[in-house]
């Protein structure tokens, strides 16, 4: 089965958290990402928020999402609200409005050290 075969498969299945790697399954690995990511906030809670709302006012259902402002822009993600308390961060009504970052702009948290 080739890449496009699998990723096809994948599509298919209803719940995807139980993919793994072989050493992490996804389920783990978002877990990981949102505590690593809460490191991140409350320790520069200055720069940090989190909302219920995009800057539109949309959401995600039982979502909301959080970020931090970078000397290069924001960076931020949508977690599931069971995740809410472990961002201890201003909370405001709407999302700062979108700056078009994507993942590979990852390397802005970077910025936070200097």
């Amino acid at each position: 089965m080739n890449i496009i075969e699998i990723n096809k498969e994948i599509e298919l299945l209803e719940d995807k958290s139980k993919i793994s790697d072989g050493s992490h399954t996804f389920e783990e690995l978002y877990h990981h990402r949102a505590i690593l990511f809460s490191i991140i906030c409350n320790t520069y809670k200055n720069q940090s928020w989190k909302s219920w709302k995009h800057d539109d006012g949309t959401m995600f259902e039982d979502y909301f999402v959080v970020g931090v402002t970078t000397e290069q822009g924001e960076y931020s993600y949508h977690y599931h609200k069971d995740y809410w308390n472990y961002f201890e961060v201003k909370e405001f009504p709407y999302a700062p409005v979108w700056d078009g970052h994507k993942p590979s702009d990852i390397e802005r948290l970077f910025t936070l050290l200097y």
